[in-house]
């Protein structure tokens, strides 16, 4: 009896994971007959579970959008996931420490012994690893307005601040109106949430940080999302040099014209770097560290000419960095004596 009880537990968690399932993988899944999948499915819903069948060659399941539904059911790896989740989200987004401990405690209280001794095998603790450049975290209200016009397709008029978090008013000389646009995607990248959207006005694609919005209220007319796939989220964000990014708050921090197009070099630069185009096959670039010699070894990495390198302590360390690769190469081969 326990072990049919943990199967029925573990065919609905499977069933709760994807809209629908094919009954001869389910039976795979669960390593029994698909005769046994069926009389599963029959104590389902007698228990008051609304699994629907599927037509179809073969056959198949969904768990259907009503019914009372158990509180909690995970399995290992779900368990794993949700408190490795908890416990990094607050390197992100601000404001919601007290709710993730809250709701961490929660979980493990509900969980099983089992479950919870596979949650409480990772306590994670965050330090700063200072080649990450990440942004601050986003306030939780900004990264919720955000997210639920994305949800249901309404428009979003937003303020956007300048880097330093300033929004500009009605009569300063860089006051920007308000924007307006359709909101698709939310996507991390670097350590950097971004909002992809389509702008209203000129019918153009656009990258904003999200920590740079303001949103206005209330939402926005609806609108029918357009369909972006994975390599059109990786243009307009990796591999876009107007995203919003700002310089690192490093103690030396250079600029040098590459001989690279601004989509190269902004796909493999660090966050915390800012990249400005200057024609199809060159771009400038601006990136910190804790050293003139760790910028120096950054640009480097781009395996390409650079010319209008500044400052001047950034020209001295390429110097320094070529005469100590002098000093660490072999010496020269002599040419062989003619006999």
């Amino acid at each position: 009896m326990a072990d049919t009880s943990a199967r029925i537990l573990r065919l609905l968690s499977l069933l709760e994971a994807r809209v629908e399932w094919p009954g001869g993988e389910l039976a795979e899944r669960l390593v029994v007959s698909a005769r046994t999948v069926r009389r599963d499915i029959d104590t389902l819903r007698e228990l008051g579970y609304p699994v629907e069948a599927v037509p179809g060659p073969g056959g198949g399941y969904r768990l259907g959008a009503t019914g009372k539904l158990p509180p909690l059911v995970l399995d290992d790896d779900q368990a794993i996931a949700i408190a490795l989740a908890l416990q990094t989200a607050p390197a992100t987004v601000t404001g919601i420490d007290d709710a993730v401990a809250r709701a961490l405690t929660t979980l493990r209280q509900v969980m099983p012994a089992r479950l919870r001794a596979a949650s409480e095998a990772f306590e994670v603790t965050a330090l700063r690893n200072y080649w990450e450049f990440s942004a601050p975290p986003i306030d939780v209200a900004t990264l919720q307005a955000v997210g639920s016009t994305i949800r249901t397709s309404s428009c979003l008029r937003f303020d956007y601040a300048d880097p330093d978090g300033r929004v500009p008013a009605p009569g300063d000389a860089n006051f920007r109106p308000p924007h307006d646009v359709e909101p698709h995607h939310l996507v991390v990248w670097a350590g950097r949430w971004y909002l992809v959207a389509r702008d209203r006005n000129h019918a153009t694609w656009g990258t904003y940080r999200v920590d740079r919005i303001r949103p206005k209220t209330p939402a926005g007319r609806p609108f029918t999302p357009a369909p972006l796939d994975p390599d059109d989220l990786n243009r307009l964000v990796v591999q876009n040099p107007d995203r919003g990014d700002t310089p690192g708050q490093w103690q030396c921090v250079g600029t040098a014209t590459l001989a690279l197009s601004a989509d190269v070099v902004a796909r493999w630069a660090p966050g915390g770097s800012v990249v400005a185009p200057i024609d199809r096959h060159s771009c400038r670039l601006t990136i910190g560290g804790w050293s003139w010699a760790g910028v120096a070894g950054l640009f480097i990495t781009f395996d390409t000419d650079l010319t209008n390198v500044e400052p001047s302590e950034l020209r001295d360390a390429f110097t320094s960095i070529r005469r100590r690769l002098e000093l660490a190469s072999p010496a020269r081969l002599r040419p062989r004596r003619q006999e």
